[in-house]
């Protein structure tokens, strides 16, 4: 019976506090996970009105920085949690530390991947290189294509962009060699526009400008572009045709939707005046009409 006795006071004394550290920890973390969605939540509503892609660089900063400090908090909890257990359970966490200073040297040289992810981390979340929202292309440790598609999460430790395909990808921020912001501020859509070399460039350029015009006239394209669509003129010239490009700035992150507009407005434009975008086979000759009946018994 005495061991059992003991049992039962040790369970209803160390034993509940363990229980205790156990759950406040829990519960401490899900609080902070709580906070953290609601004020990521409050930061993207307040500076992009439903928007994913259309955000303040600021916006970006802080939805990522409160990601960060979400992930930390949560592990300094655990982390806590854990030596107080320790010290319940009656082990020495002092009688740890030379130990522990070994397993640290050895998991320094055995984890040197995970501790440069989390530098590379702490300085792409220090000098603001994209955030969350933002459309990049990032080219990794040897070579191969870039990941592209939008940053769903940023941590110290991984960058996860969700691709045009709805694909989840993700990279070890230590692995980075080179980032494309796509949506750094404002953006700009460029469209070629490919016109056989025979067509009057100065009658393309001004369809073109037409074009422009019309499209920042329009209420729904306007609220996109940040000034009126520019004709920059012939590009490049090939054997059989020449292109001519149209540029536009826009909000950060919509150079693909208004490239799409303007590519079927042009579409249209080049159709009503009966130009065509690419050169085509020379028309066949009209079939000679066939001979009548009289002209043949002649």
């Amino acid at each position: 019976m005495a061991p059992l006795t003991a049992l039962l006071d040790w369970l209803a004394g160390r034993g509940l506090e363990i229980v205790l550290i156990v759950l406040g920890s829990v519960l401490l973390a899900r609080f902070i996970s709580w906070a953290g969605d609601r004020i990521t939540s409050r930061i993207d509503a307040r500076s992009t009105g439903g928007d994913v892609l259309v955000r303040s660089e600021a916006a970006k900063h802080r939805h990522s920085l409160t990601q960060v400090l979400r992930w930390a908090l949560i592990v300094l909890v655990y982390a806590v949690a854990v030596f107080y257990v320790l010290d319940r359970l009656g082990v020495p966490v002092t009688g740890l530390v030379a130990p522990a200073t070994v397993l640290g040297v050895g998991l320094g040289f055995g984890a040197q991947r995970i501790v440069g992810d989390v530098l590379a981390g702490f300085f792409l979340i220090t000098e603001r290189q994209y955030g969350f929202g933002d459309v990049v292309s990032i080219a990794v440790v040897g070579g191969g294509d870039p990941a592209e598609g939008t940053v769903e999460d940023v941590t110290l430790r991984i960058t996860r962009l969700r691709s045009a395909d709805g694909e989840v990808v993700t990279v070890p921020n230590g692995q980075i060699v080179k980032v494309v912001n796509l949506s750094r501020d404002w953006a700009r859509a460029v469209v070629d526009v490919p016109v056989p070399t025979s067509a009057d460039v100065t009658r393309v350029n001004g369809i073109l400008r037409e074009v422009g015009r019309q499209a920042f006239a329009d209420d729904d394209l306007r609220r996109l572009l940040l000034d009126e669509p520019s004709v920059m003129g012939v590009e490049s010239i090939d054997l059989d045709q020449v292109n001519v490009r149209v540029v536009a700035r826009t909000l950060p992150g919509r150079q693909f939707e208004v490239g799409r507009d303007l590519r079927a407005r042009i579409v249209l434009a080049f159709a009503r005046a009966g130009l065509n975008l690419t050169p085509g086979p020379e028309p066949a000759p009209a079939p000679a009409p066939a001979p009548t009946r009289q002209g043949a018994q002649q």
